[in-house]
């Protein structure tokens, strides 16, 4: 049996607002933004698109499934305005009494444990996991003694811009990183062993009752455990936790409990396990890393979504 407990919600508006304003009036411009669903952690509502693009549609991501909006400006409009608002109720989701049922991973899930460019399960991904492997047996085993490797054995790194690259070479190679290059290599470290796993991006929500909510991508993970379904960790905010209040492993027990199967309502999902993206209605540049920052080209040259001030949009919680 499934024990799932809901004991907060967080309920808002998003406003994102995006300014593409091109050097010279000739210039064409495209953008992709992440579309978000309703699911068992999350209600979106009211979604409303507007602005002067000339084209404008929905496509659906093949392999993960994720759904993103996609429009144009032809070279006439200099100012490429664009605003995506809606609703959203997020759901504290803790998942407890974990139980290992031995059974069959389903088809369906089986693709979380292939290796790609992204994920690498070979090389220094291969050792570190032969090494945690020693006395685990079984996924929730497997799946927990990966968590504590990377706190116990990663910091933040608060220099990297945004949620960082998740190349997981680079990660290891520094032993730090931001929240997508710690989830990646416990993503990596658990499809070695045969955990099925994947990346969580998604957005925090504010804490304010109205608040600028744009530097607040955030990244975690989860794996898949037979009998119990998907199980959210989220070792980076450990770390997070560990800097920002400046103290040791000690004195975080109760939050690394925490993020071993529970995940606050301060935080909505955009996308689940895709990277290396080649996104749908004439992507010119190459395929994109992950899809959760607003992505743009001009002339078909990609914007650096971890640059606000050049790629100007703004993200917004308004609570409801």
């Amino acid at each position: 049996m499934i024990d799932v407990s809901i004991s907060g919600e967080r309920h808002g508006q998003i406003n994102l607002k995006v300014n593409l304003n091109t050097p010279e009036i000739k210039q064409s411009a495209k953008i992709w933004l992440p579309y978000p669903i309703s699911n068992n952690e999350q209600l979106i509502e009211d979604i409303k698109i507007e602005g002067n693009f000339i084209n404008s549609a929905v496509y659906k991501q093949p392999e993960s499934g994720t759904l993103y909006f996609f429009a144009e400006w032809n070279k006439a409009e200099q100012e490429k305005r664009l605003e995506f608002r809606f609703k959203v109720k997020a759901k504290e989701r803790i998942v407890r009494n974990l139980m290992d049922t031995g059974v069959d991973i389903p088809v369906e899930i089986k693709k979380y444990l292939l290796p790609d460019w992204w994920i690498p399960t070979d090389g220094e991904v291969a050792e570190i996991a032969n090494g945690i492997q020693q006395g685990k047996s079984g996924i929730l085993e497997k799946a927990r003694a990966r968590y504590d490797w990377v706190i116990e054995n990663t910091k933040r790194d608060p220099n990297i811009r945004g949620c960082g690259l998740g190349i997981v070479e680079v990660t290891l190679a520094k032993r730090s990183g931001k929240c997508a290059d710690l989830s990646s290599v416990y993503v990596a470290l658990a499809r070695n062993i045969g955990v099925p796993a994947r990346e969580v991006f998604g957005l925090r929500l504010g804490k304010k009752a109205d608040q600028d909510i744009t530097g607040d991508y955030h990244c975690w993970a989860e794996f898949y455990l037979p009998g119990t379904g998907w199980v959210p960790v989220d070792p980076a905010d450990v770390r997070k936790i560990m800097l920002v209040d400046n103290v040791k492993l000690v004195d975080v027990q109760e939050i690394r409990e925490y993020y071993f199967g529970g995940v606050d309502q301060y935080r909505m999902v955009l996308e689940r396990g895709g990277r290396g993206i080649k996104l749908q209605a004439s992507q010119e540049s190459k395929p994109l890393n992950y899809l959760m920052y607003p992505y743009a080209e001009i002339n078909g040259k990609a914007l650096d979504y971890f640059d606000p001030e050049n790629f100007r949009y703004s993200v917004h919680f308004k609570q409801l």
